[in-house]
């Protein structure tokens, strides 16, 4: 591993590489700055790009709009007091008061470099972990794979969303999905309805701009939302002094968010409001947050980007992704040829620590062009959200057809898309559904062969010669009930 990550080092320096790193985190920016209009979105629409590049620089480049996103988010957070993404929720609570006092300038300096202190220290955990993690992984046999899979959904499940109970049957029919076309072992088709488009399963980019982007589109259509006052960007930088008092608190975010992006169905919200709430009850003057304490925007700032890096742990040596964004990454390396899961690091480990290697380097131009740039995406919050639809729109539907140049692709687009905007309607999560349809052709072909090595007899086999796969599968529900529990508590309804 040790010479892969060298070649992988070397693999990352490349001009292209660096080039579209900028361009995406211009680009993920410049999406976060525009209310309305999210990461999650950005990376849905833009991912097709990445099919046409170097696995080396198409990867970086959608890591580059993960990361200038969630950053991009709290400039209408802090000038308007309308978060671009989840993860700035937080933020606001500060931010706006802060514009309010005339101190906007300072308010998103220290967001910016909070948020590049907390992405660079957690994507250096993320490589100097991902060695132990890989050689560990690199062990396992299909049943390991099959019950770590098993118990990821179950996690997933109980985690997302505001009903577990919703949550599972998201999951479930995700799984369903996962179903249709070939089965993978024995090769009859299933579910396909005589339909030949449906042989080789559902394609995985329709269903992901359908799911996310179209609903998201849709929303901001329905709040109809005016055209809004140019917040201006006065006040003093921030200043080294500032940044220094506020460093402890910066560096218990970036723990917080490292330790939330590892767990997989958290995200970025959840490790931002933890953050935040760590800083205020460790604040010898608490009554201060949410009345315009620049420490208030640099724990969720921190905490909130301290996510991305880990969320990549579980992703590339289990291939479980960690939230939304991590799922369309899972389909741009599916895309590329990469797999992720257990071989990924015998097959590939220089490309997989290249692309390491050029998150860590994306931080420095983070801060770079996020510092110069900062008057500009100021000025995109006044922006008319009836101009940028068509374009986004646009660049969905020629995303989808230009993949495959499948028209069919277009239909199940649509397919999709309505069926995004009624479960967001119905207050149904599709994160479960996404994992589900992805993780399940996996879990179930690592149980297919399972039940081979088995002979038949699956639970013998277990209780015999795989007792650390036994072990995981018997904690599984008692993992899963007792996260449903601390999380909400009482019986979930419908």
């Amino acid at each position: 591993m040790i010479e892969q990550f060298t070649e992988g080092f070397a693999m990352a320096m490349r001009f292209d590489t660096m080039a579209l790193v900028s361009v995406g985190l211009f680009a993920g920016m410049l999406v976060g700055s525009l209310p309305g209009f999210t990461t999650l979105m950005a990376m849905a629409i833009l991912l097709p790009i990445s099919f046409f590049l170097d696995p080396i620089v198409g990867i970086p480049f959608l890591l580059g709009i993960y990361k200038g996103g969630i950053f991009g988010g709290s400039v209408p957070a802090i000038l308007i007091s309308m978060p671009g993404t989840g993860a700035a929720v937080a933020t606001s609570r500060d931010g706006y008061k802060l514009t309010q006092k005339g101190e906007s300038r300072k308010a998103l300096d220290m967001a910016l470099f909070s948020s590049a202190f907390g992405d660079t220290c957690s994507d250096i955990f993320t490589i100097v972990m991902m060695f132990p993690i890989a050689y560990l992984v690199m062990q396992f046999g299909p049943p390991e794979l099959f019950a770590v899979l098993l118990m990821s959904l179950v996690i997933i499940a109980a985690t997302s969303g505001a009903n577990p109970l919703k949550s599972l049957i998201m999951m479930m029919l995700g799984l369903w999905l996962s179903f249709v076309g070939t089965d993978p072992l024995g090769g009859v088709e299933r579910f396909t309805f005589g339909l030949f488009d449906l042989k080789s399963g559902i394609p995985l980019l329709p269903m992901l701009i359908g799911v996310f982007a179209l609903p998201e589109v849709a929303s901001v259509i329905i709040r109809n939302e005016k055209s809004r006052q140019l917040a201006a960007l006065v006040g003093e930088r921030l200043s080294k002094a500032e940044f220094r008092r506020c460093l402890p608190t910066i560096c218990r975010s970036t723990v917080i968010g490292t330790g939330i992006g590892i767990v997989p169905g958290l995200g970025q919200i959840v490790a931002a409001m933890m953050g935040y709430s760590a800083a205020k009850n460790a604040s010898k003057h608490p009554e201060t947050f949410g009345e315009g304490e620049i420490e208030g925007v640099a724990a969720a700032e921190a905490a909130n980007n301290a996510v991305n890096g880990p969320t990549m742990v579980p992703l590339l040596t289990l291939g479980i992704p960690g939230d939304n964004v991590t799922a369309i990454l899972l389909g741009a390396f599916v895309a590329q040829g990469l797999r992720p899961g257990p071989q990924l690091f015998e097959e590939q480990g220089a490309t997989v620590f290249a692309i390491l290697v050029a998150m860590v380097i994306a931080n420095i131009l983070f801060v770079a062009i996020g510092y110069l740039s900062i008057p500009f995406f100021a000025r995109l919050v006044t922006i008319k959200t009836s101009v940028l639809i068509p374009l986004v729109i646009m660049f969905a539907f020629a995303g989808t057809y230009v993949f495959r140049s499948d028209a069919t692709d277009l239909l199940i687009l649509v397919a999709f898309g309505i069926f995004g905007i009624i479960a967001k309607a119905g207050r149904f999560d599709v994160m479960p559904m996404v994992m589900g349809f992805i993780l399940g052709p996996s879990m179930e072909y690592a149980f297919g062969q399972t039940v081979a090595m088995s002979s038949g007899n699956p639970l013998g086999f277990f209780a015999t010669e795989r007792l650390g796969a036994l072990a995981v599968l018997l904690v599984t529900p008692f993992i899963g009930y007792v996260l449903w529990k601390r999380l909400y508590g009482t019986p979930a309804k419908i």
